[in-house]
């Protein structure tokens, strides 16, 4: 007879830690039962609820002082990729405020590395804006984006300070139909540091992504950069519906050709 495989035991534990957490029996703020307590009530050595509460804390679900009974962490809001294309939609389905500071947009020629990727002449006129977004007020991601002129120079007469960028194009009759997605991680530039208020080299949760009209034709290729304590992204499938999730081998033409362990995505709406 073939073995059966269990999941381990640590394992099963944090998978009720967390439903714990999930169900609002563990609320946020509140102290975790000690280490003592946890074993009693599941029967369980020191050391397997210790593996448990370590996976949660490098989730982020779980935070504390060494000594001290950890606490259940504010949620790290998560953007699905229903929501993937705008910010500000992704916000409001938060019941959160958007806001964006812009600190440039102009227009620019496009040099051979971004004319590949949106596949346009090199030296075609491109409009690139630069904005830092903020959730509730707190900054929380870095927007670099490249438009196409036909887009791009519909935003020199919109207030890029007001609102969804991708919402104001769309108001004029420029639908966006699909998005393509790569995420990674990658250090903070000096640029980055000054607006999300880090250390130049911090490790923020990067989304490269190319957006297409109806017909395929590319409209914009973007560089947004997250605090990941402030937010994260989730793809939800079943074994009935699988996800458009692919791991990919680097180098992948959306991002920097030195980047590893990108996870490439594509959503069509």
């Amino acid at each position: 007879m073939p073995s059966i495989t269990r999941e381990p035991i640590h394992q099963r534990l944090s998978c009720l830690f967390r439903q714990r957490i999930s169900q609002g029996e563990w609320t946020e703020g509140r102290a975790l039962p000690s280490e003592a307590q946890l074993c009693t009530e599941n029967g369980v050595s020191r050391g397997t609820v210790r593996q448990a509460l370590a996976s949660l804390r490098s989730e982020g679900l779980i935070a504390g002082k060494r000594g001290k009974p950890p606490v259940v962490a504010r949620p790290v809001p998560s953007q699905p990729f229903a929501t993937f294309m705008s910010f500000s939609e992704w916000a409001h389905s938060l019941e959160r405020v958007p806001g964006q500071r812009t600190w440039e947009i102009a227009r620019r020629t496009a040099g051979v590395e971004l004319a590949a990727k949106m596949r346009i002449e090199p030296g075609a006129p491109v409009v690139q804006v630069l904005r830092l977004r903020l959730l509730d007020g707190t900054p929380i991601m870095v927007e670099r984006s490249n438009f196409i002129a036909e887009a791009g120079d519909a935003l020199f007469d919109f207030d890029t300070d007001s609102g969804s960028i991708f919402g104001h194009l769309s108001s004029l009759g420029i639908e966006l139909s699909r998005g393509k997605h790569v995420i990674d991680a990658v250090g903070a530039d000096d640029t980055d540091a000054r607006l999300l208020g880090v250390p130049a080299g911090s490790s923020l949760l990067r989304e490269c992504r190319l957006t297409y009209r109806a017909g395929g034709r590319i409209l914009e290729c973007s560089d947004d950069r997250y605090l990941p304590r402030l937010a994260n992204f989730v793809i939800e499938n079943t074994r009935e519906s699988g996800a458009a999730l692919v791991r990919v081998p680097c180098p992948d033409p959306l991002c920097h050709p030195n980047e590893n362990n990108q996870r490439k995505a594509e959503n069509n709406d």
